[in-house]
């Protein structure tokens, strides 16, 4: 088998080279990928915290519906949802860029995994401390605020791990509506310079880079809020 990595030196034909194509793709992934995580972390935490909520039963079934949604729609169909009916439906999401709209079905896909992680988070803590910021007089918001969601972050930060990284895995999907990501390039630059090998290959490192990056961040950010000798038992934060 002859590799030529030359192939990434070669114009494209637009003024640029293979390289610095899929360096620009690269960029659009992580883009989508970064934009996605905010979108379904924000929304995530939200309605996972409403699903918790016993005081407020119509808040925790609105979330349910939401959670069960937007989990049970394969993600493709509903990029296709977004890209293709939502703006004939409503016509103003005609004017909206496409990968705005690949960051909302992505974001909110995602969200609905997050929710059940954020879900799963809170019914894990002792209810010790829920008992506890009630005697000391915390209403259900800062209850929620500055005892419970901070200790379930720290529960749910392995699962949330995982979540973050498939959701980088999962931009990949963007390329059916044509943003010019990771795996758009790699196809098109296959088709073009039949090195798919190369192509692929390089393609690979990128998202296995990006992955791994992902990993290390987290691994940081579990060390560092990380409670010396706090367990709770069952805390594997199920989102699936």
């Amino acid at each position: 088998m002859n590799l030529d990595w030359q192939v990434f030196l070669a114009d494209d034909g637009g003024g640029r080279t293979y390289l610095e194509w899929m360096l620009e793709a690269w960029r659009w992934t992580l883009a989508v990928a970064g934009t996605s995580w905010v979108v379904a972390v924000s929304i995530g935490a939200l309605m996972g915290t409403l699903r918790t909520l016993q005081s407020s039963p119509w808040l925790a079934r609105l979330a349910t519906v939401w959670v069960e949604l937007f989990r049970n729609i394969p993600l493709l169909v509903q990029i296709f949802l977004w890209y293709f009916v939502v703006p004939k439906i409503f016509p103003a999401f005609q004017q909206v860029p496409g990968f705005v709209l690949v960051v909302f079905a992505l974001g909110f896909f995602t969200s609905a995994r997050i929710a059940e992680q954020f879900r799963a988070g809170i019914q894990a803590l002792p209810q010790g401390q829920r008992y506890a910021a009630m005697a000391m007089g915390f209403t259900t918001a800062q209850s929620y605020r500055y005892v419970i969601l901070p200790m379930a972050f720290r529960i749910i930060l392995p699962p949330l791990t995982s979540e973050s990284m498939n959701l980088l895995k999962n931009s990949s999907v963007a390329f059916a509506v044509s943003i010019a990501e990771l795996t758009m390039f790699a196809m098109q630059a296959q088709e073009e310079t039949s090195r798919g090998i190369e192509i692929y290959m390089a393609v690979t490192a990128l998202y296995a880079l990006s992955a791994f990056a992902v990993n290390r961040v987290f691994a940081l950010i579990e060390k560092r809020v990380q409670i010396p000798g706090f367990i709770v038992a069952g805390a594997s934060g199920g989102g699936h």
